[in-house]
């Protein structure tokens, strides 16, 4: 009797080994471990769409950080679509990454982990798709690194895409996030786990608005007297201690630091004229306030892409929430997703 394959439709957290994996750096993993969720109907019976996460995301969009969009009924509808989310290659949460056990040595990779791009982070997940049968995609969407994966997906094999939706994301990197992430990954230098916290605080004043600290906080004050956002920013960093640990957070800052959809196509005309070859589409999201990648990137995208033929069009999400609006505006995604999917 022929083995089954890894597991679809099981609505649970799965795992496969994929084997050993080639990097851009030209470094061989010995072996690849993508931890994954599938759920809805299997390749060959429904659409298919891929949802991935950002810098500190995992595998389970459907029962966490997308919860509100994947499922019965909404705007990602498991009985008409099949949805898989996979956790990053280098990341933390069942995927190999810095805390995965190095063969060589018998240890974690820990600051040994070698460096990913986003093209590799792509490659790793049609290596998952590819196993698990699943050959051509409705949607791949992902929000600020997701978005910046899901480009990669779409170039990776444009003739398999339908549409890509990059929320918040560039076609490359620009200086300022570079340069905040620049901070981050100082602090963790030389702080260690002191440092991937205070990291953390400061990344979070980059992931919010100026309106959204204003209306939660204000002026408030704790009862120890401390400001209110002063303890919320606390709060964060211990959260992301206890969860999350600094080789990876370098490993996938890193990743987005690099990315730009132009390195491997002669530039973004190139890489444009790839996604208008394979008749994929393209729908940029904006988030008004986002300081890290704000509109006037996503519309840049959208018009190299529409000026090299790809249908492309630029959407916007209105919102107070800055750059995490992507996490949290849960009736303006559903409406562009349903978008998205009911529009094929």
């Amino acid at each position: 009797m022929e083995a089954a394959g890894p597991a679809t439709g099981t609505g649970r957290l799965e795992s496969v080994g994929l084997g050993p994996f080639d990097l851009d750096d030209g470094t061989t993993l010995p072996g690849l471990t993508v931890a994954y969720r599938h759920d809805g109907p299997p390749p060959g019976a429904a659409p298919q769409v891929l949802v991935i996460h950002a810098l500190t995301g995992s595998a389970d969009a459907a029962g966490d950080w997308w919860e509100p969009l994947i499922g019965a009924g909404r705007a990602l509808d498991t009985e008409r679509v099949g949805v898989l989310s996979a956790n990053l290659l280098g990341g933390r949460y069942g995927s190999t990454g810095p805390t995965s056990i190095d063969p060589g040595t018998g240890l974690p990779y820990g600051t040994a982990f070698p460096a990913v791009s986003t093209r590799d982070q792509a490659r790793a997940q049609w290596r998952l798709m590819d196993m698990l049968g699943l050959l051509e995609l409705d949607l791949v969407v992902g929000g600020s690194l997701g978005g910046m994966v899901a480009l990669e997906v779409a170039l990776a094999r444009p003739d398999a895409v339908r549409e890509v939706m990059p929320i918040a994301a560039p076609a490359a990197t620009g200086a300022m996030a570079v340069a905040w992430n620049h901070l981050q990954l100082k602090l963790i230098e030389r702080l260690g786990v002191d440092g991937l916290a205070l990291a953390r605080q400061l990344a979070m004043t980059t992931y919010r608005s100026e309106e959204d600290f204003d209306e939660r906080f204000g002026r408030s004050a704790e009862p120890d007297g401390r400001p209110s956002i002063v303890s919320y920013l606390d709060h964060q960093g211990r959260k992301l201690v206890e969860r999350f640990d600094a080789a990876t957070y370098r490993i996938l800052a890193g990743a987005m630091d690099r990315h730009d959809i132009g390195v491997a196509w002669d530039g973004p005309q190139g890489a444009f004229g790839r996604l208008a070859g394979g008749g994929t589409r393209l729908t940029g999201v904006g988030i008004q306030g986002d300081i890290l990648y704000g509109p006037r990137q996503v519309r840049a995208l959208v018009d190299g892409a529409r000026a090299a033929g790809v249908d492309a069009r630029y959407r916007e999400i209105h919102s107070t929430k800055g750059h995490d609006a992507f996490l949290v505006e849960w009736d303006r995604l559903s409406a562009l997703l349903r978008e998205a999917v009911d529009g094929r």
